[in-house]
């Protein structure tokens, strides 16, 4: 039995924090747009090197971003807002301006960037779209066609990572002087998606990530099931693609249920912090849709308890066809520090056993995907992994038994105000 291993995403910054010294470099005028563009292509390869290296069977492309992926995802379809329509919008600077915004006397620009608002209860920030009357929503870049080529080309089972309509709209804002509700030109938008994908197809990609991370919100079941549906039923009719469904940073709870209908060949679920979706989504999501199990918390710097993950990934494994599981993080590593190597030296023994960064994190995929279909090949690790998880839970830097008694004595009157 094989089990697909992969990730939502990888960290863009690279091990020494590369991206960000190169685009430094190039707002400064120290570096040709050529070098920031040739930079990237090799910070990609190897990213997709590490992943592959530490036990990966497919990797994400296009999840690299210079600066914010709603904002790529956006400058993709033509939502270019008209006070950057003066720069050149082929190359990086009106992008630039709307992720930083651009002031230079010289040459008579002054322009502010979008607003810049949370990314759920993440401590990353995203670059908010604004949609104005009557977009005109264009395909403006295929920089998620061209990444996934890149992969392909480097010898790489490659999966594209698309931010989906139905997110983008939702998580976009009503232009100023402008009146219609973004998700209202929803049908404006399909065309542009599926003129995409279709490049997708014809590059040869066989699954895309959709990345709709609404459906973790509380959402108005029907506008969304409406939107979600008119969306994915033009996706469906595209040749030769199959969509991964993909949301996270919560359960899907209410939303499951009509989001299983959806014409979509397998459904990532965030089994961190939607584990209590797990029965209701085996029995709800159709047997032939593949689940994507997403064990390994990608969003936190601790070891995975394996022993424990595993025990959750056999029990789908146990419920569905071979081959309709894969193994996942929970999102993106995104939001991990890249590697733990640099900590080597800096770090005690034991506190080194208890973390994880992204890189740790991708080989925690790979040993849970190994250990499902055999687990003697992968058994020194998960004793280390057991050890490590144990070590945490019972040092006295963590749990002070002092601490504990002094909790356990608490009665009821110190939860009550003896004075307003």
């Amino acid at each position: 039995m094989s089990i697909k291993s992969t990730v939502l995403g990888f960290p863009r910054m690279g091990s020494d924090r590369q991206l960000k010294k190169l685009v430094e470099k190039f707002w400064a005028g120290k570096a040709t747009e050529q070098e920031l563009v040739e930079g990237s292509k090799q910070l990609r390869a190897d990213h997709w090197a590490l992943q592959k290296q530490h036990g990966l069977t497919e990797v994400p492309a296009g999840d690299f971003s210079y600066y914010d992926h709603v904002l790529d995802a956006a400058f993709a379809v033509g939502i270019i807002p008209e006070r950057y329509q003066q720069l050149d919008t082929a190359g990086t600077q009106a992008y630039f301006a709307m992720a930083r915004g651009l002031q230079n006397k010289s040459i008579g620009i002054d322009v502010p960037s979008l607003e810049m608002k949370k990314w759920f209860d993440t401590n990353y920030h995203f670059m908010v779209p604004e949609v104005a009357d009557n977009q005109k929503f264009v395909l403006h870049s295929t920089k998620v066609v061209d990444e996934f080529k890149e992969a392909r080309a480097l010898g790489y089972t490659a999966r594209p990572v698309v931010l989906g309509p139905v997110s983008l709209l939702a998580l976009s804002k009503t232009a100023k002087g402008s009146s219609t509700k973004p998700l209202e030109q929803l049908a404006s938008l399909v065309p542009v998606y599926v003129e995409l994908l279709g490049q997708l197809a014809a590059a040869g990609a066989e699954w895309v990530q959709m990345d709709e991370p609404v459906l973790a919100l509380d959402l108005d079941a029907a506008v969304y099931k409406a939107a979600f549906e008119q969306a994915y039923s033009e996706f469906a009719k595209i040749d030769g693609l199959k969509y991964l469904l993909t949301s996270y940073f919560n359960r899907l709870g209410e939303n499951l249920a009509w989001a299983a209908t959806l014409p979509v060949h397998g459904i990532h679920l965030d089994l961190v912090r939607g584990s209590d979706d797990l029965d209701t989504a085996l029995a709800t999501i159709p047997e032939d849709k593949i689940i994507s199990a997403g064990l390994i918390n990608g969003r936190n710097i601790w070891k995975a308890n394996l022993g424990q993950q595993l025990a959750v990934l056999n029990k789908i494994i146990s419920a569905r066809a071979p081959g309709r599981v894969w193994v996942s993080s929970s999102c993106s590593l995104l939001h991990s520090p890249h590697s733990l190597q640099p900590e080597v030296g800096h770090l005690d023994e034991e506190t080194l056993g208890w973390l994880s960064f992204a890189e740790e994190k991708v080989e925690e995929v790979a040993t849970l995907a190994a250990a499902a279909a055999d687990p003697t090949t992968v058994q020194a690790k998960l004793q280390v992994n057991t050890a490590n998880v144990a070590s945490r839970k019972s040092s006295e830097r963590i749990t002070r038994p002092a601490v504990q008694q002094r909790l356990a004595a608490l009665d009821r009157s110190f939860y009550t105000r003896k004075a307003p």
